[in-house]
């Protein structure tokens, strides 16, 4: 061999040793993003959290956000891969009853470039590794028992069981040992790959496991090892299941140092007060048709369901499972629609943008047996995309026009144009469809500050016709605001949420204006807009909007309670439920009566609107649980078109637990007037759901059924006091 020869080849074999060293980087990877979350069973003794490794290659689109590589348990339980606060992250428990954990910390990955990952942990260290060399360990014991993860669902793609906090880019080579690492290992995993290091692996996942649908992902298998399949959040959530029977899910949100506990909690199966419609009424065969947030027998999960009142046979069907909705929050309730044609729809909701949110129809008019998904798809820049979130949904059916949807996003690329350094986290909007299935442009409503919550109506213009021809419709909201900046002793965000503003569009969402016509430009982005009913932040006020209406002559009405404050308990009293209501020439308002918690809710009744007579049905009378969301339901009554209010009857007493969001029923029959459920304020506990008569007569859901039709449970007589 001669001189030139040798040395081609010397540098030759220095370049591949030197490519190797760097890494065995992916030419390509599994895609991520909010709608592909991946889930695993983990099978029963393949892994313990006393001694494990996960690992992982990652290729970001974006690390401004929190990012899941591979999790079990939320955040604090359990262990997580993934990053938070401008690092990288291998967090495991220490001890769940109290949840303390522990981590070790490494750069963040960059944009666009692949960087590898290995977290391991032998029951004393957690180390974090990064292209192949230890960026940080932490000294830890875990008091996790060692059955810990036996049949525990592994999440690929996003921090926690919820999907909150996805992975967006590419991942590959996502890896699970029962076993913890050595230096050596980590080395060899970087540079040669997870086929080299087969002792004690427990799955691998790369760009080949994807099937064609990107519904699963399969395991490589190796020896004994078993293989495991990953399967898509939402691939597998149509269920199509009877239920056993009604239970409602339980629910609480932020935890407060005082004795009642919570801020709001109870049995949540029919919240938020920005979700509607719940139930529906359809004359044309005599059914009620309702959904609720359900859970499975263990009461870990929401399912959303939907079953339906026979008002002919006096009996109520067995529910139908539509989805396992993956996560236990109550801000992810369905709420449902009956179109012109009988065929009923299911909207699950999402709390944000972690999680997808779906559309179901179902499959036969007036049938809620069997639901397919609807490949909803809405307008960006002229172009038809995929519409998988969407939060507080408030869904409408306006007469030959199809589907208004009034809703909350999170995407400050809708107000970007008119508001580009807008901080607005909750931003108002509404969208149409006439069938469904295609929907409009999402239009902004309003990006005050930090955002709003709304409740909307659409009002059929009795006897108008549209210049199109078609019944002429009013679409009106109702919201209040979440300051950025504190105001005296005020603070800022949700928790401070005031004011109440009111526009209304007579063209379908064309145009807007304010109550006396005044033009609007939308988004609204002031808090001192044309459309501000009422000041309440000058009042030091907190509000909390349950309603909006309108009365005979089309006139709206907003139901809303006040308080001092975001915190449960009697400081940040007198709460008032009030009524605010449009006289055609001034906004009047009237309280009805003192409630004890901020999340007290009612609705307005109107359709003896025409003689004056008004009803609220809502949880104003105090409960078991004093001072917690919920309490015993009553019926109001004014004859004075809302002026002033008197109780006409309690509906529940001497419950054990709260009784907890009363919801109208759209085009009510009397005999299921509004449906609720309940829960205890105070720690979780099961959860029933209950429906009211318009003349008093309270019915229990049977928890328990045997038949496929059973008659509800009486609570009340209708006579009864």
């Amino acid at each position: 061999m001669n001189n030139r020869l040798f040395l081609v080849l010397t540098l030759i074999v220095a370049s591949l040793t030197t490519l190797r060293s760097q890494g065995a980087e992916p030419t390509r990877g599994i895609a991520f993003d909010k709608s592909c979350v991946y889930c695993a069973e983990l099978p029963k003794g393949s892994v313990k959290l006393r001694q494990f490794t996960v690992a992982a290659w990652v290729k970001p689109t974006q690390t401004d956000d929190s990012l899941g590589f591979m999790s079990v348990g939320a955040p604090s339980e359990y262990f997580t891969f993934y990053t938070f606060r401008g690092a990288t992250r291998m967090l495991v428990e220490n001890k769940r009853d109290e949840r303390t954990y522990s981590f070790a910390l490494g750069p963040l990955p960059k944009r666009d470039v692949w960087t590898h990952y290995v977290g391991t942990y032998d029951g004393e260290t957690i180390k974090l590794y990064c292209n192949g060399k230890l960026a940080g360990a932490k000294t830890s014991a875990t008091e996790t028992h060692d059955d810990a993860l036996d049949g525990a669902a592994l999440i690929l793609g996003a921090a926690t069981p919820n999907g909150d906090r996805p992975f967006l880019g590419e991942m590959t080579e996502l890896a699970l040992w029962n076993r913890a690492l050595s230096d050596a290992d980590v080395a060899t995993l970087y540079e040669q790959g997870a086929d080299k290091l087969i002792d004690g692996r427990v799955a691998l996942w790369n760009a080949a496991s994807v099937s064609d649908d990107r519904a699963t992902l399969t395991s490589k298998s190796h020896g004994d090892a078993p293989t495991i399949v990953a399967q898509r959040f939402g691939a597998r959530d149509l269920l199509n299941q009877k239920d056993s029977g009604y239970r409602g899910l339980w629910y609480y949100n932020q935890k407060l140092d005082n004795e009642y506990v919570y801020k709001y909690s109870g049995g949540l199966g029919t919240y938020c007060a920005n979700h509607y419609p719940f139930s529906v009424y359809r004359p044309e065969v005599d059914k009620t048709f309702f959904c609720y947030g359900g859970t499975d027998p263990d009461e870990k999960t929401l399912w959303h369901e939907v079953g339906v009142y026979d008002h002919k046979t006096k009996k109520v069907s067995r529910p139908t499972i539509i989805l396992d909705k993956k996560t236990d929050d109550a801000h992810d309730n369905p709420v449902i629609s009956v179109d012109a044609d009988g065929y009923v729809w299911i909207f699950s909701t999402s709390h944000g943008v972690p999680r997808p949110s779906f559309i179901h129809k179902s499959v036969r008019p007036y049938d809620v047996s069997e639901f397919e998904r609807v490949d909803a798809t809405k307008l960006v820049d002229g172009a038809r995309v995929p519409m998988t979130n969407f939060s507080y949904l408030q869904i409408w059916n306006a007469p030959e026009r199809g589907f208004v949807a009034f809703f909350t996003t999170y995407d400050r690329k809708l107000v970007a144009d008119v508001a580009p350094d807008s901080k607005a986290q909750r931003i108002l909007a509404f969208m149409t469809s006439p069938n469904g299935v295609e929907w409009s442009a999402w239009r902004p409503l309003a990006a005050i500050e930090i955002g709003h919550y709304q409740n909307s109506r659409v009002y059929v213009e009795p006897g108008k016709t549209a210049p199109d021809g078609k019944p002429a419709v009013k679409l009106g909201t109702a919201f209040n605001y979440h300051p950025a900046t504190p105001k005296g002793a005020r603070g800022v965000g949700l928790n401070w949420r005031t004011n109440i503003y009111y526009m209304e569009s007579t063209d379908f969402g064309a145009t807007w204006h304010t109550i006396t016509n005044e033009p609007l430009e939308i988004p609204l982005l002031t808090s001192n807009s044309p459309a501000l009913v009422r000041d309440y932040e000058a009042e030091n006020l907190n509000v909390y909007i349950t309603d909006l209406n309108y009365d005979a002559q089309g006139r709206p009405m907003i139901a809303y309670v006040t308080s001092k404050g975001f915190e449960s308990g009697p400081e940040m009293g007198p709460r008032e439920f009030c009524v605010a209501r449009w006289t055609g020439e001034a906004w009047e308002y009237s309280k009805v009566t003192e409630v004890d918690n901020n999340y007290e809710y009612a609705m307005l009744y109107l359709e003896d609107a025409a003689n004056g007579t008004l009803r609220l049905v809502g949880s104003f009378e105090d409960g078991p649980q004093a001072y917690n969301t919920g309490g015993e339901i009553s019926q109001w009554i004014s004859r004075d078109g809302g002026a002033t209010w008197n109780k006409e009857f309690q509906l529940t007493r001497e419950s054990d637990v709260n009784q907890c969001f009363p919801r109208r029923t759209v085009d009510a029959s009397p005999e299921f007037y509004a449906i609720w459920a309940e829960g205890n304020g105070r720690r979780p506990s099961s959860s029933e759901i209950r429906f009211s008569t318009k003349d008093g007569a309270v019915y229990e859901l049977p928890r328990e059924m045997k038949e496929d039709w059973e008659a509800p449970i009486l609570v009340r007589q209708a006579d009864e006091e």
